[in-house]
């Protein structure tokens, strides 16, 4: 009789380490995210939401869930993730976004963050604190620092802003592509390029830090998707995308530097195509 009894209790405990509740099989999801800034960071920013994320589909579910960050070293690498079903859902800049749903159109898009209660923001074009550069003309012949290859705001619509300033590639005296968009402010900052496009959050955190930057030009960008991927269950991204648009959580908001998450489609992201699809002419010569 104590055997069985032993043996009742060994049952349950290896339940509830194995599926967090008895009886309940677990939900394991693992949510995806590239490299915008250095990976410690982007884990201190996401971790409270995609823990209240857990414990409210948990609520719902009546399962418990658990939720891994797979934080991708590259934009690319992100972009593969959720187009080949490695991430159930992840979070993109609009331009990732809109290459990842060219390359898999069963790609849905969960909610829009919000800040201010709006889905638009400004990207940035910085040059170092009393730079003689007044003006978007100025920066002929400049040596200019872009983002990543495949950024929203360190390459499309800085060069889109560029070119409607009369700027293109053939215009500046150099570029370059840093990658990260604390890395541009740096580069600028410490002299090394003339100007640079980073995102505003990532330009007023560093101006707070003491790098010696100051605002050239402002441009309008679209505020970043949650995106599932195709093979997330319909039932499951029903009840993900209600949890974040009721999302309330003042504390993982504050993390994710948002107020909130608002409907969205893929509407919502035509600047940005219509960005990308123009891009070519940034880089044409004259003859």
């Amino acid at each position: 009789m104590k055997l069985t009894k032993l043996t009742a209790t060994l049952i349950f405990i290896a339940e509830i380490l194995l599926t967090g509740y008895p009886g309940h099989a677990q939900i394991n999801l693992k949510f995806g995210v590239y490299t915008t800034d250095k990976p410690t960071a982007m884990i201190k920013q996401f971790r409270p939401i995609i823990t209240a994320i857990e414990e409210n589909l948990t609520r719902e579910t009546g399962q418990f869930v658990h939720i891994d960050i797979q934080v991708a070293p590259s934009y690319e690498k992100g972009i593969l993730d959720l187009v080949q079903g490695r991430v159930d859902f992840a979070r993109f800049g609009p331009a990732s976004y809109i290459e990842a749903k060219g390359q898999n159109h069963a790609l849905r898009i969960l909610a829009m963050e919000s800040k201010n209660g709006k889905k638009r923001f400004y990207g940035i074009i910085c040059v170092a604190k009393g730079s003689p550069l007044k003006s978007m003309a100025d920066l002929k012949n400049k040596r200019f620092a872009f983002g990543d290859e495949r950024s929203t705001i360190g390459r499309y619509l800085s060069q889109l802003h560029l070119m409607k300033s009369g700027i293109t590639a053939e215009n500046l005296g150099y570029f370059e592509y840093l990658g990260r968009h604390d890395k541009v402010g740096t580069a600028v900052a410490l002299g090394q390029f003339d100007a640079g496009a980073l995102k505003e959050s990532t330009f007023n955190k560093l101006v707070a830090k003491g790098e010696p930057l100051q605002a050239l030009a402002r441009f309008e960008n679209v505020t970043k998707p949650w995106v599932a991927s195709a093979d997330l269950d319909n039932v499951t991204f029903k009840v993900l995308q209600k949890i974040l648009l009721e999302m309330k959580d003042k504390e993982a908001l504050k993390a994710l530097k948002k107020d909130g998450f608002a409907t969205g489609s893929h509407a919502d992201y035509q600047i940005v195509e219509n960005a990308i699809q123009t891009n070519r002419g940034f880089f044409r010569r004259t003859e």
